[in-house]
């Protein structure tokens, strides 16, 4: 299930590619992206700049039997554009992949690393993908950072969709480790309206990890504005930040956390 439509992910990638390149303007391409630490800005727009064209082309190409290669640096080779080449880069690649995928429309059949194989896959995971990175250009520039409650939601139901996967279990083996712990966590955002249901309950047990939007008593809670309750559970802020309220067992947290890193 998703929040938004396909049309309504193809206008958030061109938003916030533009959101994001009027963040790093004036940002030297040198620049440390503190979320992201072995990364330059360099390097983090050359990353989204690829990823935006790597969906392209397999929707484009209509590619269903596909092997990604896990070994190739889509970082490489960051350091040839300037300020203006590698925001004109950015910009290109989003409008290339929005217009892409509105030709598709999202029924067509597409290889994705998720149970979905079809076009609607990238939609939403390249809208997100932009969604954090951009958190990423905030950091580095040190600019404020918000969102739309409804696509910030979005984002965390389709991260807790990717991690709780057979595939995501099988490319990150840390992830099995929280299987049969018993460890539960909530998510609680306190600045959305009621029809949103902002709260998430996740648990292992067993052998999978299960979740489901609910208020639900868990071993640790993580209270705070939709925004920031994103950004801790992506670790773009700390989990001790002043930003969110942590109640109940703050090492089961970090234990989530630090598991379910990418």
């Amino acid at each position: 299930m998703t929040l938004l439509s396909h049309d309504r992910y193809c206008s958030e990638i061109l938003a916030q590619t533009e959101q994001l390149r009027a963040t790093l303007r004036g940002v030297a391409l040198d620049t440390v992206v503190p979320t992201c630490p072995d990364w330059t800005v360099a390097q983090l727009g050359r990353h989204l700049g690829n990823a935006h064209r790597h969906a392209t082309r397999l929707v484009r190409e209509r590619i269903v039997d596909y092997k990604p290669d896990l070994s190739t640096d889509s970082t490489a080779g960051a350091e040839t554009f300037d300020a203006a080449g590698l925001d004109a880069w950015l910009a290109e690649g989003a409008e290339e992949l929005a217009a892409t995928l509105r030709e598709a429309g999202p029924e067509t059949p597409v290889w994705t690393f998720g149970a979905e194989q079809k076009a609607s896959f990238w939609a939403r995971r390249m809208t997100h993908e932009t969604v954090v990175h951009r958190a990423d250009a905030a950091s580095a520039a040190g600019a404020p950072f918000t969102v739309a409650q409804d696509v910030a939601a979005d984002t965390l139901d389709e991260w807790l969709g990717i991690i709780t996967s057979p595939l995501a279990q099988a490319f990150k083996p840390q992830l099995k480790e929280l299987l049969g712990q018993g460890r539960t966590l909530h998510l609680h955002a306190t600045d959305t309206p009621p029809e949103l249901n902002a709260e998430w309950f996740v648990e292992a047990g067993g052998e999978s990890i299960e979740w489901r939007r609910a208020h639900e008593k868990a071993d640790v809670a993580v209270r705070g504005p939709m925004t920031e309750i994103l950004r801790v559970f992506y670790r773009r802020i700390p989990a001790d930040s002043d930003l969110v309220e942590v109640v109940g067992d703050r090492a089961a947290l970090e234990y989530w956390l630090e598991r379910t890193a990418f």
